[in-house]
């Protein structure tokens, strides 16, 4: 969910502003798309604009119309990118002044990509509770199930376009149903008669049992007594985490590259002359943290990617007692330096554990030298190396053969001084 963090924060000025704004939702994809579905872009009615769901071709597109296309409320438009015949759609649509909201239209861009990209449109108003939703996640670390309704045959159910449910929080019951915050919604899924109809319980139903792939989102069709719903399935997961133990120079590309990927940045060093807010202004927290203090160290690296770069035989030595103890607890551990730096720092810990066999785990799961060797030098591009590994583990991606030969790099021998 790259970008989410502009949108968060821009969404919040708006509410303070009093302007009105779209969110423009990537819901589903065909053949080669840019973006995949879940990415989002808020257009303000007073010209602002964050995020993308295209490489930037549909971009002028969205946010010409985006208020028009809303003005009706939520629905849902097809951009097909296959061939060169229709560059005109903007023109087609000023000509004509009528532009067809039916999921079946489709405005032909002629980018040579081969691919549909299907986008909700709906005001910040209706879409306010998902974006809370995502902040939830973020602050809780705790991934959440969400199902968006993104077509149905509406003439046979009262089921209205851009529709969320909590598939983790909601229950079906015999009832009139109590739609609450949590649940991304205020309407209800009722019949005229007042009481839920058996085909939309039977279909609610399945959403709620609905076991989602590795993926993090899927398309559905479900049906049942004749109506028909198409849904986008997301797993809403927390910010990938890093936690950057030691705080020098070499450190800064590090944390600019990690919040470009919108990461949660953490830096700490047992020295505070270094571990200051003026120095990385771009992590979201900087903390002096004393080596004696192992249960803020495990705290932090919750289920976060560790990169040990604190250019000390102390610090480092502390740290890694405590961390190849605890391998399930985190999910990257990377350790700066050449390599025969770490089999000793490796070796004295265990010359001091009572139990050094505990330590095997946590030193199969170490990565050292820290980062791929991808050529150049300096902090950036090890910084850049450093990201490309952790992206990979993190992502269960096998790199190239040739990225892991001669792992004792020469860039990480350099950068180490």
């Amino acid at each position: 969910m790259n970008q989410v963090t502009d949108i968060l924060k821009l969404a919040g000025e708006t509410q303070q502003q009093n302007i009105d704004a779209v969110l423009a939702t990537v819901v589903r994809t065909e053949g080669s798309a840019y973006r995949h579905a879940g990415a989002m872009m808020l257009i303000c009615a007073d010209g602002r604009s964050v995020g993308m769901i295209s490489g930037g071709c549909l971009e002028p597109h969205i946010i010409k119309r985006a208020f028009w296309l809303t003005r009706h409320g939520a629905n849902v438009q097809v951009y097909q990118t296959g061939n060169d015949e229709g560059d005109e759609a903007d023109d087609d649509i000023e000509n004509n002044g009528t532009e067809n909201s039916d999921l079946e239209n489709e405005l032909n861009f002629g980018l040579g990509c081969n691919g549909k990209v299907h986008v909700l449109f709906e005001r910040l108003t209706t879409a306010r509770p998902f974006l809370e939703v995502i902040r939830h996640v973020r602050r809780s670390q705790q991934p959440k199930m969400i199902a968006t309704l993104i077509r149905s045959n509406a003439d046979k159910a009262h089921l209205p376009i851009g529709l969320r449910l909590d598939l983790e929080d909601y229950t079906v019951n015999e009832n009139i149903p109590s739609i609450s915050d949590d649940n991304l919604s205020n309407q209800a899924f009722i019949d005229n008669s007042g009481a839920f109809t058996p085909e939309i319980r039977a279909i609610i139903t399945a959403l709620s049992t609905y076991q989602i792939s590795v993926k993090n989102s899927e398309y559905v069709t479900l049906k049942n007594g004749g109506i028909t719903t198409e849904w986008l399935i997301q797993r809403l997961q927390p910010q990938h985490r890093l936690l950057i133990c030691g705080a020098g120079n070499d450190v800064k590309p590090l944390v600019t590259m990690a919040k470009l990927q919108d990461w949660h940045v953490t830096v700490i060093d047992s020295r505070a002359q270094y571990a200051t807010r003026l120095r990385f202004p771009q992590a979201d927290i900087v903390i002096p943290l004393s080596l004696d203090d192992p249960e803020k160290l495990l705290k932090l690296s919750n289920n976060a990617a560790v990169a040990l770069m604190s250019h000390s035989l102390t610090q480092d030595r502390a740290r890694l007692s405590v961390l190849l103890e605890h391998p399930s607890h985190y999910k990257y551990l990377g350790q700066l330096g050449p390599r025969y730096r770490t089999e000793r720092l490796v070796n004295e810990i265990r010359a001091i554990k009572d139990h050094p066999e505990c330590l095997n785990d946590g030193v199969k799961k170490l990565h050292y030298p820290i980062g791929y060797k991808l050529g150049g030098d300096g902090p950036e591009a090890l910084a850049l190396g450093i990201m490309a590994q952790i992206s990979a583990v993190m992502h269960e991606q096998t790199p190239p053969a040739k990225l892991l030969a001669n792992n004792d790099s020469s860039l990480a021998m350099l950068s180490y001084v």
